[in-house]
């Protein structure tokens, strides 16, 4: 006979592995997602045994029940759940309970069987049986009061052993009283609980909305009823979920990683003719490139052959394709209902911490490896011949060469708009068009007003094959300057040798003001303009294919080829000015001529033309002015970052990978947040508004030791999390209603990510026009660590917690100035209530006293971290190394507390409830029902059921090692002393 307590932990995994993948709904799919068709009620019950008669005549058993059913057509037993062992009691009451979802394959006539053990000794697999009952699911749906008093018989049939009653369980309903017959006649250490369990919820629940089904699959439910301290009951349901955004998102950054990095080779290529030096580094880093691209797109294919779960589990976080997708991703949701109250939802999203577990962590994580790269590479930039660009320079050239590539159509569409509103005649349609056109065309000329535009296009003069030096050297900013000298070519027709004109508004190859009125506008109204204008009076260049590299490099033409586009616009201004001004002239003959005389370019025009032919050469102009200035801008800062990979091979192209996937993980489990609380908070004005007005935080909870590999994942991590901060939302109106329509997107680049949350029309129409205007929705990332494992004892005493310490201040620092502006914009009234009060400020200065203490373990630190995060309304992670032990015994904790300060749960049954939920934990089922790791799958099941089992063995260890280190330091002051 099998132990009954190994029966209590597999027979949920054997019931998987029989009934094979995860009940998505399948045939319920509709258009509004997933709904839940019953074939017949649902059906929960729970079990309680009287008078059961042991092996032994003084001997009370330990009494563990096994379900089974029984399909009356196929005729065969499929385990489906088992109980808790409940030791010493001839009349136990099971906390577990039993549940047939309406998605499982029976009907009123399946029967059940219920087989009752007797658990003599877990340890040696010793058990025996003590009786069993059976019974049709269509009896429990007839009986009167919904039980079932059975008969226990002997294997043979013929002795009773005792009774079970079966007692059918409403999980709808909350009355007062309605539990009380439970514990009239049971001891009292037995009467706090009722669980019953669920795979797929209950059909009429929030938590399984179309809207939600949409993302979040494959739900497990725990529901349990605990005692108030007014002897009232409290209904708790636990629901744990997979995020399809698990393999959504990586999938997604994957495309957009290989699209970014495609670009860049196409922009390195653009980069025309360069000297050999520099052509054969751009070879090498165009290799580069491709063997990323390569590596992605292979772990990309690999990625969409992938069907079953949602998740990836901890025992596949060092498969190489499977790296950028987030261990056990999951969304873990208590919901509270009690008399007379709200129901109150409480969510968590569990993780494993954001890191490359595949590359490993023996030079340590990002943090560590960035802060060592970055030291290496202005050696590297000597070695190179290459200019040192600091992190921020490289940022600001990424960030130029986005603002062009995104500026440039939209001013030449918005010229086209100008010419289509000209060509109707329409003044208003004009002034609209010309107030978006100027508002563009003066961003565009702010992003390209930085010196760093300026010096790459001298570096990238300097690195071409006609640049020979000259006596008088010209510096660069970071390295030793290099001259310039006169080199004539056929290209230049007749331009060999001249000098700068002292003419400001002529340059070379370029028509003089008296010549072309098109290139002057000094005479214009002040009052028009709107963009910003130089007063040089400098007139444009000519387009030119690239940089001229066979002559001195002029330094103040990059000024003059910059400025033209202001002037460009302003005499777009002018003119239409100046048509605004002849308006009332087609109107009314009998108004005076306006006498001001406008620029030479307008004044050549026949006013009384038509408005397009006067606009059209104008906007042409202005269009090719935006392009010449877009192809130098653009290659000039692809030679910065070509000088950065130049400087960063190898290291740099690894780093970037890992920082890659660890970003990936991290995003996809923000997303997951996001959408989670968004769904959860559709109905709050207060959240929408604070969402739009100032963003969410989103804190994360990190459990890792600063001891070991695990230093290194909290590096990652750190890198990660900070990295969030490049990410916007926006919510948008989905195309219909289908789950394929409302899976989230994203979209950008790698220093700037926005993903789109798409919403039903229905729902999409009650948000804040803010919000369905489009408006970025900020969110503030913080990471708060402690670790609390047996090496972060070690650490403590012997090992460097500083990583730690600095980690949680700096972290401090950032939701302290989101706290301060969420107080000055949004009012008090938006943030939930509790019934705890304690003021936010009080509590962020009781954090802030705590990040600066000296404390071994200080979990103050989370604990005050997490309320202040649920008081502004905010995101909630927890983290470890898998997102299985020390979160599990995390988030249970964090449950109970919330259930003893905010439900009034009896003190006396706190400990009784955390071992309750801590037995069966929704963490580890999950976990564990789709982990291949049999040792992983045993760690969660079986150390997790009494928190009695952990800490012996905590301590256990912990003492094991510091013995150990004891006698090293001994061995070692001994070797000291007598040398």
């Amino acid at each position: 006979m099998e132990d009954g307590g190994t029966r209590h932990h597999d027979c949920r995994v054997d019931m998987m592995e029989e009934e094979g993948e995860p009940l998505t709904g399948g045939d319920g799919l509709t258009g509004a997602g997933v709904i839940l068709i019953p074939k017949l009620p649902h059906v929960e019950f729970s079990l309680e045994c009287r008078d059961l008669i042991g092996s032994g005549r003084d001997r009370k058993p330990n009494a563990l029940v096994q379900v089974a059913v029984i399909d009356p057509r196929e005729q065969f037993l499929v385990s489906h759940a088992c109980t808790e062992i409940v030791e010493g009691s001839r009349d136990p009451l099971f906390l577990t309970g039993v549940t047939f979802p309406p998605e499982y394959p029976a009907s009123p006539e399946t029967l059940v069987k219920l087989t009752v053990y007797d658990v003599r000794d877990k340890a040696r697999d010793n058990s025996s049986f003590l009786g069993s009952a059976t019974f049709s699911v269509s009896d429990l749906l007839r009986s009167k009061d919904d039980q079932l008093t059975l008969n226990l018989r002997s294997s043979d049939g013929v002795l009773a052993v005792g009774t079970v009653l079966v007692s059918r369980v409403n999980m709808g309903e909350m009355e007062e009283g309605d539990m009380d017959h439970i514990t009239a006649d049971v001891q009292q250490a037995q009467k706090c609980t009722l669980v019953c369990e669920s795979s797929q919820g209950t059909p009429n629940d929030k938590d399984n909305s179309p809207l939600t089904s949409a993302v979040f699959k494959n739900p497990v439910c725990k529901v349990y009823k605990f005692q108030t301290v007014d002897s009232k009951w409290m209904l708790v349901r636990e629901q744990m979920e997979e995020c399809t955004l698990s393999f959504s998102i990586p999938r997604q950054l994957l495309h957009l990683y290989i699209q970014e990095d495609m670009r860049r080779i196409q922009e390195l290529s653009d980069l025309g003719e360069l000297s050999p030096h520099w052509d054969n580094l751009r070879k090498e880093v165009i290799a580069r490139y491709g063997q990323v691209i390569a590596v992605y797109q292979e772990t990309l294919a690999e990625l969409n052959k992938i069907t079953g779960p949602s998740f990836k589990p901890s025992c596949s976080k060092a498969q190489r394709y499977l790296e950028f997708i987030p261990i056990n991703l999951h969304t873990q949701r208590m919901r509270v209902t009690c008399p007379r109250q709200t129901d109150a939802f409480y969510d968590v999203i569990t993780v494993g911490a954001p890191a490359a577990h595949f590359q490993g962590f023996k030079g340590g994580g990002l943090q560590r490896l960035l802060s060592r790269h970055e030291a290496e590479k202005k050696s590297f930039s000597t070695a190179y011949q290459c200019i040192y660009y600091s992190p921020e320079h490289t940022a600001k050239a990424q960030e130029v060469l986005h603002s062009v590539g995104h500026l440039q159509p939209l001013i030449s569409g918005l010229a086209d708009q100008l010419l289509q509103a000209a060509q109707q005649h329409s003044m208003a349609g004009l002034r609209e068009a010309l107030k978006t056109l100027a508002g563009k065309t003066e961003q565009f000329v702010h992003a390209l007003k930085d010196e760093l535009v300026k010096s790459a296009l001298l570096a990238l003069h300097a690195a071409q094959p006609g640049y020979v030096t000259k006596n008088q050297n010209q510096t660069l900013p970071g390295h030793q300057g290099h001259s310039h000298q006169d080199h004539p070519s056929p290209s230049q027709r007749g331009q060999q040798g001249q000098s700068q004109p002292q003419n400001p508004g002529h340059s070379p190859g370029q028509p003089s003001a008296t010549d072309s009125p098109m290139v002057v506008c000094n005479n214009v109204d002040g009052g028009s303009q709107t963009a910003p204008i130089r007063e040089d009076g400098q007139a444009p260049l000519k387009n030119q294919d690239s940089i001229p590299c066979h002559k001195e490099y002029d330094e103040e033409e990059w000024d003059r080829v910059w400025a033209d586009v202001a002037k460009s616009l302003n005499c777009v201004i002018a003119m239409v000015d100046k048509l605004q001004e002849q308006e009332p002239i087609n109107i009314n003959q009998e108004q005076p001529i306006p006498k001001q005389v406008l620029a030479d370019v307008i004044t050549s025009h026949n006013p009384e033309g038509d408005w397009r032919e006067q606009l059209c050469p104008l906007l042409v102009r202005l269009k090719e002015c935006v392009a010449e200035v877009v192809v130098r801008a653009r290659r000039a800062m692809t030679f910065v970052l070509l000088q950065e990979a130049a400087c960063s091979i190898p290291q740099g192209l690894f780093l970037k990978q890992r920082r890659d996937v660890v970003f990936s993980q991290a995003l996809a489990a923000l997303a997951c947040g996001f959408v989670m609380r968004l769904y959860a908070g559709m109905e709050d004005k207060g959240f929408l508004r604070q969402l739009h007005l100032v963003g969410l935080v989103a804190q994360f909870e990190s459990l890792l030791s600063t001891y070991s590999e695990e230093i290194g994942m909290l590096e990652d991590m750190e890198v990660g999390i900070s990295d969030l901060h490049r990410v916007v939302f926006k919510i948008t109106q989905a195309k219909t209603d289908d789950p394929c329509d409302l899976q989230p997107l994203v979209i950008g680049r790698r220093d700037h990510y926005t993903v789109e949350v798409p919403l039903p029309r229905l729902a999409f129409q009650t948000l804040p026009h803010e919000i369905k205007e489009g408006k970025a929705l900020q969110v503030y990332p913080v990471l708060f660590n402690v670790g609390i494992n047996e090496q972060q004892t070690i650490a403590d005493r012997f090992g460097d917690i500083s990583l730690q310490e600095r980690i949680n201040q700096r972290n401090f620092e950032i939701l302290d100035s989101y706290y301060k502006s969420l107080r000055d914009k949004v009012p008090s009234e938006c943030l939930p209530s509790f019934q705890t009060q304690m003021d936010l400020k009080d509590l962020l200065g009781t954090l802030g006293q705590n990040v600066v203490t000296k404390k071994r373990k200080n979990v103050e630190i989370l604990w005050l971290a997490g309320t202040i995060c649920r008081r502004l309304n905010g995101i909630r992670f927890t983290s470890c190394k898998s997102a299985k032990d020390r979160t599990s015994m995390s988030v249970t904790l964090e449950q109970c507390a919330l259930l003893r300060d905010e439900h009034q749960l009896n003190k006396d049954y706190f400990i009784r409830a955390l071992d309750c939920m801590r037995s069966r934990l929704t963490q580890g089922e999950v976990v564990c029902q789709w982990d291949s790791d049999p040792e992983a799958a045993c760690s969660v099941t079986e150390n997790k059921p009494a928190s009695r089992h952990f800490y012996p063995i905590a301590l256990l260890l912990v003492s094991s090692h510091l013995l150990v280190v004891w006698l090293i330091l001994s061995l070692v002051f001994l070797l000291a002393k007598y040398q």
